[in-house]
């Protein structure tokens, strides 16, 4: 069941707390397990849970926030909002009422990041992949915008990615093809066969969707990763050719 239809049917709790949880708990209340009759905040999170729950919310606050900085809201970028999250009536008038909270909001767009890095702090993976679907939200409109750009990247940095890895992240989303394959495998050119292959298959195995959902996931963010998968394949591919191994 996506994500969003688990908070809203009641078989997850929502005990996110901070200011995540701060941004959602007004709207939570509005909704009841219809079978045992309480909110769901009311019902237990183990901490996947929760992660996945704090996921899909910094999401849809973060885009919010992202639109306040470009200084329109295009149905574009609320078009991918909805295909991320598969919604239905019910759950996109959810992700309106946090959307509009968090663009109306006075919070800086830091303090939602934190809570994610605070929470991810072990697996960057995650935290890379959330950064390629805000990217590809900003990106629906044709371009990243300057002040989505400089936000953007200040996310990636609460997150703990240098101005490199930034570059690297982004180039996925806007031109996969400019950049240069060594660098999405995270190797230097002079590197020697045996070490590119030794790279390739560590990013595979740390990258894979699967990997992902064996960590549980939600599945609405597995398609960043197959993206990303697509793109080391793609940049090993070339290496192997132009080497010829």
């Amino acid at each position: 069941m996506p994500i969003l239809g688990k908070i809203l049917g009641g078989t997850v709790g929502f005990m996110v707390g901070g200011p995540l949880g701060a941004l959602a708990g007004t709207f939570i209340g509005n909704y009841f397990d219809k079978e045992k009759g309480h909110p769901v905040a009311g019902v237990g999170a183990s901490l996947l849970d929760k992660k996945n729950v704090t996921l899909a919310i910094a999401l849809i606050a973060l885009c919010a926030k992202m639109a306040k900085a470009d200084g329109l809201v295009s149905s574009s970028e609320i078009s991918v909002l909805k295909k991320i999250f598969k919604s239905n009536k019910e759950e996109e008038g959810f992700i309106a009422n946090i959307f509009n909270k968090a663009k109306g909001s006075s919070d800086g767009f830091e303090i939602y990041a934190e809570q994610l890095a605070d929470l991810f702090r072990d697996d960057k993976a995650v935290l890379e992949n959330f950064l390629l679907m805000l990217l590809a939200v900003a990106k629906a409109d044709g371009k990243i915008s300057s002040s989505e750009r400089v936000m953007l990247f200040e996310i990636a940095r609460i997150f703990g990615f240098n101005q490199g890895e930034f570059r690297r992240i982004t180039s996925i989303v806007e031109s996969p093809e400019e950049i240069s394959p060594y660098a999405l495998l995270q190797v230097d050119e002079s590197a020697d066969n045996a070490s590119i292959k030794k790279a390739y298959f560590q990013l595979v195995k740390e990258k894979h969707p699967d990997t992902l959902i064996a960590k549980g996931m939600p599945e609405e963010f597995i398609s960043a990763a197959n993206k990303k998968l697509a793109a080391i394949n793609s940049a090993y591919e070339k290496i192997k050719e132009e080497r010829g191994f």
